[in-house]
């Protein structure tokens, strides 16, 4: 049964996250940032209410990598987002469903963003919080699993609200196919700056945490890797083999995928990596495993061009392109097969793009077009078992992880938090030497208990131990 609600209060704070080793992506290293939360109280038309939760990190360089600015005021851009989405989220007097509170404000959110110097993107990150929070507190009044909620529709999923492509589309038949697994694949993260073998470590961090790539293999058994290039064909050759001489000591099959970050110009400068990994006897197995390559081409002009002379080799998708609700139709008309899901662009939109997969293959009559689930450094909690529950219910089987690799899992949390996340996903978290982490054997997550009364967590963060987000 399809819910109607008002969103009454919403609270926007965070706290701080200190990286135990430099992530370098695209044109940006960290070394600390900060996790946004959002707190919203909804009403349920007809009576009953409760707090639901979401959290993401406020990511720099990402959502907007404009040079001049600098990270601060990329947080700050985000929090702007997050200030205008709650505002719009609280000011309606009609009760609505959660997907058509979504909806509804969908266009005012970008433009008012717009208005602001904010892009699509960024305008995004505000909705895709405030959305998860709210669809927390309806399963939490209902008593039922997100898993639940969106099979049976009760956030009122309907696409063909807005997107006449969808007219005619059986939303909710599409939505009761889905299956959740109990375990996924966690794909590791290769940053630009991480180190491969013990002769790479500059700084060593000493925690007792694996930092190299040939120890992150040797304590987690990942057969998933996602591997970052730069942009400089020779320097990333070079270190893809690298990588391919860890990876090749595995006599088990191993599966890549290649992230550019929009550190390519051209379509043409991509398949010049190509044909130099091609090319390079080191990399002969590591290109087999490659699955697909992501956004190696900036925003800017990656849906200008033909993708075709790159995705003949291998499917292409889009990340950072996934600006609006348009971009995915307009990538496949220049040769794109996928796009990614990511919790900080929206669980609607996630929701959307496995049904135009579902819709276009059904066409087409051959599975031609896909998700992939990537990751935002989301930590330990509520952030990483909302976007692992979104991906394991579109059916993705493995999904980028790397939150868990440079920050010690909930080690700054308060004691109490952690135990009570313990406590309530054992299978996900596991804690050694006080400290509660993330549990990865064999290279998979076990994720049985997020199918628990809410948006996939049974326990609260600690609320206390957090600041009010800047006015």
């Amino acid at each position: 049964m399809k819910t109607k609600l008002r969103v009454r209060e919403v609270r926007l704070l965070e706290r701080d996250v200190r990286l135990r080793m430099p992530f370098g992506f695209g044109v940006v290293t960290l070394t600390e940032a900060t996790e946004a939360y959002v707190h919203a109280r909804v009403e349920l038309e007809g009576g009953g209410g409760s707090w639901g939760a979401a959290a993401e990190m406020l990511a720099p360089k990402w959502f907007d990598k404009d040079p001049t600015l600098s990270n601060a005021q990329n947080v700050e851009q985000l929090r702007l987002s997050l200030r205008l989405a709650s505002a719009f989220y609280t000011e309606g007097r009609l009760a609505r469903t959660p997907f058509h509170l979504f909806a509804d404000t969908y266009h005012f959110q970008i433009a008012e963003c717009g208005r602001r110097g904010l892009n699509p993107l960024v305008a995004g990150y505000g909705p895709a919080l405030l959305d998860r929070a709210v669809l927390d507190a309806v399963c939490r009044v209902r008593g039922i699993s997100f898993y639940d909620a969106v099979r049976a529709n009760v956030p009122g999923i309907d696409p063909g609200h807005f997107l006449p492509e969808f007219a005619g589309f059986d939303t909710d038949a599409f939505l009761a196919a889905l299956h959740p697994a109990r375990e996924i694949h966690a794909r590791h993260t290769v940053g630009l700056v991480d180190p491969i073998t013990p002769a790479d470590r500059r700084e060593p961090v000493n925690d007792g945490l694996p930092e190299t790539l040939e120890e992150v293999v040797d304590r987690y058994g990942h057969t998933y890797f996602k591997l970052k290039v730069a942009g400089d064909v020779n320097g990333d050759v070079a270190r893809l083999a690298a990588i391919a001489a860890v990876l090749d000591r595995s006599r088990e099959p191993y599966f890549v995928t290649l992230d550019g970050n929009e550190q390519y110009g051209s379509v043409k400068d991509v398949v010049t990596l190509w044909t130099a990994m091609t090319r390079e006897p080191a990399l002969r197995r590591l290109v087999d495993a490659v699955l697909f390559i992501e956004q190696p081409i900036a925003r800017s002009s990656a849906l200008l061009h033909d993708i075709a002379p790159l995705s003949a080799h291998r499917p292409v998708i889009i990340d950072e392109s996934d600006a609006d609700l348009d971009a995915f139709v307009e990538a496949r008309a220049v040769g794109y097969r996928g796009v990614s899901s990511k919790t900080c662009k929206g669980l609607y939109k996630s929701i959307i793009n496995a049904a135009r997969c579902a819709r276009w293959n059904a066409e087409a009559g051959r599975a031609s077009y896909f998700m992939s689930g990537e990751d935002l450094t989301t930590q330990a909690g509520v952030a990483v078992q909302q976007d692992l529950a979104l991906v394991s219910l579109l059916g993705l089987t493995h999904v980028e992880r790397n939150g868990h690799h440079y920050v010690d899992g909930m080690a700054a949390r308060p004691e109490t938090e952690q135990r009570a996340f313990a406590a309530a996903h054992g299978d996900l978290y596991g804690a050694t030497n006080g400290v509660v982490r993330l549990r990865i054997a064999s290279g998979r997550l076990a994720i049985g208990s997020l199918g628990c009364a809410g948006f996939a967590a049974a326990a609260e963060p600690d609320w206390t131990s957090m600041r009010e987000m800047p006015a």
